[in-house]
């Protein structure tokens, strides 16, 4: 979450009001004592080097520094470890890419380790310890009783910092908490022992413990990021998975982009579709909300998707200094880090994937490849989707009108009559409708000529209904029309403004009786039987009966070319 303006110079303000005063406070009240330079130094230099080495156990980020820190407060006193750690600073800002924007970053974090140094040395100086004893159980006592206060002050201090701030957190004793109270008991033998050494044989005291912890951090740095590695990986295989069981290409999209912005930090999404070679925007997300974005090829060209469909390579920005000068209009202003990774299938590009994060340095070199490989999953996924669509669409529609056939139709109405049942839908309605005098038509044009009709009708009640209905091929010169919600009095209504529509078209033919087909326009009309329920029934088949006996004993004998409703 972003920080306002406010509260940032209010930080700002806190420190320069509290930090350096505050030192010059605390050397008044605890002058340190004589000074060995060297060993204050390698000390330093050991904070320094763990500082900027942390790593990560089970997604949580540990600062091992505490037990260095705790050496030099037994050896020296608040007021030296307060400044160790205060330099300290510097590596922890590099380590967290703290730039100028968000320096009250690391101005807060100087405040933290200010007053943690602060709460956790006066407190147990005032218990009375005697800064430089050598007494073992004296230093195991208060060296023990500094670790639990400087690490127990920390967690509150910076719990208070996320709530007013209202940042995201675990709580109070979350997980983050639980891993630094496992650090403080696994590293407070090393501080012990480094300050003792020191104390009897002195500065071979960073070579026998200092070196060996920092090779150890090393090595479970390296473990740590193999591990990250692998869990992003079995992730990608688990997305890879789910992509492939959903069957349709909104839902593909969807789990894709939702999945992928849980995995990484991600604020904005985009997929770019390519067609033809013209780049469009096939799905836009920013903060989780669907967003349209109209931007011609040629601007998306001069964008960072434009730098990936032109060099068909992935690309990776740390920071906005790295890409402005690119374009990317689209992006929003408080856009810092990116990804952007082609999409291919077979060797060739079809779409584009740009994430991009508020944050610095949000994503790490390796997640460019685990991108690359979701990438390849999605693409799959949405093939595998477009030949079960296909397939589907085959055996649910008529192959010469293209509308639904008799097969869809029956599950359908199935379906609709059980949520009108259950309470879902108030009404339902179906017209059944018929074009009057076909066989004439087939007899005078040909068959062919009789298609075309078929085919234009099936266009013409598309275009009327829009998503109003469902309209299905009944069978021969037949259609019929489900509509959801629709009163008797609302069917009619519509079948009487389809059947004037159809009257006044003239539909286009090729006759196919002659040699060369001939272009003609021929005019014709319908007859439409309306039947709704549960008014008149509560069965799916009695339903289509009842259009059906509407549409002949009403209309078809009455002289065609009208709309009947059925009455029992």
């Amino acid at each position: 979450m972003d920080i306002s303006k406010r509260t940032q110079r209010l930080i700002w303000a806190i420190w320069v009001l509290v930090v350096p005063f505050g030192i010059y406070s605390i050397y008044q009240f605890a002058e340190p004592t004589e000074i060995n330079w060297p060993i204050l130094l390698g000390y330093a230099a050991l904070a320094i080097i763990t500082t900027y080495f942390p790593f990560k156990v089970a997604g949580t980020t540990l600062f091992l520094v505490q037990w260095i820190n705790l050496a030099i407060f037994l050896k020296y006193g608040v007021f030296v470890e307060m400044l160790v750690m205060q330099l300290a600073i510097i590596p922890l800002a590099i380590q967290l890419k703290i730039g100028f924007s968000d320096f009250f970053r690391a101005l807060f974090n100087s405040f933290m380790f200010f007053m943690v140094s602060v709460i956790s040395g006066v407190s147990v100086i005032l218990m009375g310890y005697d800064i430089g004893s050598i007494e073992l159980k004296h230093i195991l006592l208060f060296g023990f009783l500094y670790q639990i206060i400087n690490t127990f002050s920390n967690h509150v201090i910076l719990h208070l910092y996320l709530v007013l701030t209202k940042q995201e957190h675990t709580g109070f004793f979350g997980r983050d908490s639980l891993w630094d109270y496992a650090g403080l008991v696994v590293t407070f033998p090393f501080g012990f022992t480094l300050y003792l050494l020191n104390e009897y044989v002195g500065p071979v005291a960073f070579l026998l413990i200092g070196i060996p912890f920092l090779i150890i951090t090393f090595l479970v740095r390296l473990y740590s990021n193999s591990e990250r590695v692998n869990e992003d990986l079995n992730q990608a295989t688990e997305i890879g998975h789910e992509l492939a069981d959903r069957l349709s290409n909104d839902a593909i999209i969807d789990l894709f982009l939702s999945r992928i912005s849980k995995m990484l930090p991600v604020d904005y999404s985009y997929i770019i579709d390519i067609d033809q070679g013209n780049m469009y925007f096939l799905k836009s997300k920013e903060k989780d909300i669907n967003v349209e974005i109209l931007q011609t090829h040629e601007e998306l060209l001069k964008s960072i998707a434009g730098i990936v469909y032109k060099k068909d390579k992935s690309i990776l920005f740390n920071k906005q200094k790295e890409w402005r000068k690119s374009g990317s209009d689209f992006l929003p202003t408080d856009t810092e880090s990116i990804i952007s990774v082609p999409i291919s299938r077979n060797q060739k590009m079809e779409g584009i994937l740009v994430i991009a994060s508020r944050k610095k340095y949000a994503f790490e070199t390796y997640q460019l490849q685990i991108i690359s490989l979701l990438c390849s999953y999605f693409a799959v996924s949405l093939e595998k989707a477009r030949y079960v669509q296909d397939a589907v669409s085959k055996s649910e529609r008529c192959g010469l009108t293209k509308l639904y056939n008799y097969r869809y139709l029956d599950q359908q109405l199935e379906t609709n009559m059980s949520q009108l049942l259950n309470g879902e839908l108030r009404q339902l309605s179906l017209l059944m409708m018929d074009i009057d005098h076909f066989k004439a038509i087939n007899d005078t044009y040909g068959h062919q000529s009789g298609n075309d009709i078929l085919f234009g009708l099936a266009r013409l009640l598309e275009n009327e209904l829009g998503d109003a209905g469902i309209i299905a091929r009944y069978g021969g010169e037949e259609f019929v029309i489900i509509l959801p919600n629709y009163s008797k009095q609302q069917s009619l209504a519509l079948a009487e403004e389809l059947r004037e529509k159809i009257e006044t078209t003239r539909f286009e033919i090729r006759t196919d009786l002659e040699d060369e087909p001939v272009l003609s326009f021929v005019n014709i009309t319908t007859s439409i039987g309306v039947s709704t329920a549960p008014e008149d029934c509560d069965d799916a088949m009695a339903l289509i009966r009842n259009a059906d006996r509407a549409l002949y004993i009403g209309a078809k004998r009455e002289g065609r070319n009208r709309v009947a409703e059925y009455v029992k």
